[in-house]
């Protein structure tokens, strides 16, 4: 192991104080970053998703040898999910992580992971977008000035929570304003449920709870508890009515301008932070039910197949069928099963 002495440590950092074109990566001194990207999110900094992506910086930044810069802005830093999808199309952001339902306003067919009720489990999720569905959702992002690097990351499975009632029923959903993300498939989803779903940025949703402005919202368990969503929101019904991710996204012209190592190392980077924030989720999401509970949050559960039957009936997944077409309807239905 390489230790570094007092003296040797005080030179080290006098050298880069006297020196603004020094950085420090790893305990050694190098010069002024070549490159300088900008990555963001809009989750909080406790999350696992900004956990590791701050390890996911520093692993960059060590490999690089302190010529890439990889800035992390969590938290809606830099805006709300609609400015930062701007900024990165534009290159004021090398690299944004978003859902693929709200990818769908953009790029339709992006947001067929989010059908209500297909997957079962994170076996059936992984298989499909490790497999032809997310290889069929990256192609026709390439297709834009964007690209979505290879593993998609873990938002978790979804719940409904609400202020004043617990929703155990389909017929419990009957006219709740439920606050869902800016996604067509979301308000499609619950308007077929019976629901008033209002579109409200994440960065603005504790506010639209905590003054009524909405009565429930839905998220994974991780986000409820790290968002402190729990404050606002009193009932959780575990409905598990679709799961979500998170697709690292890139700018084509910032990471073509990259030579060809420092790309491979910062998608080798992505990729496995991401495989390990996959697993991060799933065990907060094990563990997170009890804190909320401690937190004062009533749970129930739900029969999901009531669910389903209802977006059957409404033909909500007829209509989906027909917006995504054939050939990605059957590449969901080859993982999830059938589904109209």
């Amino acid at each position: 192991m390489h230790h570094i002495n007092r003296r040797s440590f005080l030179k080290t950092a006098s050298l880069a104080a006297a020196a603004p074109g020094l950085s420090m990566v790893a305990g050694r001194a190098y010069a002024a970053a070549e490159f300088t990207l900008r990555y963001a999110n809009n989750l909080p900094v406790t999350h696992p998703m900004n956990i590791r992506a701050r390890e996911m910086a520093a692993r960059i930044n060590a490999e690089s040898k302190g010529r890439v810069e990889f800035q992390v802005f969590p938290n809606n830093q830099l805006g709300g999910d609609k400015d930062m999808f701007s900024q990165l199309r534009s290159g004021a952001i090398d690299f944004f992580m978003l859902s693929p339902l709200i990818l769908g306003t953009y790029i339709p067919a992006a947001q067929i992971s989010g059908i209500g009720f297909a997957f079962k489990d994170y076996n059936a999720v992984w298989a499909a977008i490790d497999g032809e569905l997310g290889a069929h959702v990256r192609q026709l992002i390439e297709e834009k000035p964007i690209f979505a690097f290879e593993k998609i990351w873990n938002n978790g499975f979804r719940q409904i929570t609400t202020a004043s009632r617990p929703i155990a029923h389909v017929k419990d959903l009957q006219g709740v304003k439920l606050r869902v993300p800016t996604s067509p498939i979301w308000t499609s989803m619950f308007k077929s449920l019976g629901a008033s779903p209002a579109s409200v940025d994440f960065a603005e949703t504790y506010s639209a709870l905590q003054t009524h402005v909405v009565e429930g919202q839905e998220n994974p368990l991780a986000i409820i508890y790290t968002a402190k969503l729990y404050e606002v929101q009193k009932y959780c019904s575990m409905t598990n009515h679709m799961w979500d991710g998170f697709w690292c996204l890139g700018n084509k012209s910032s990471f073509a301008r990259l030579p060809p190592d420092l790309q491979a190392i910062i998608r080798n980077a992505v990729n496995d932070a991401g495989m390990k924030e996959r697993q991060d989720v799933d065990a907060l999401e094990r563990e997170t039910r009890g804190k909320l509970e401690a937190a004062g949050m009533k749970f129930n559960d739900v029969d999901q197949g009531e669910f389903q039957q209802q977006l059957r009936t409404s033909g909500f997944y007829a209509d989906w069928q027909k917006q995504f077409g054939p050939q990605a309807w059957a590449l969901l239905e080859k993982y999830a099963g059938k589904l109209g």
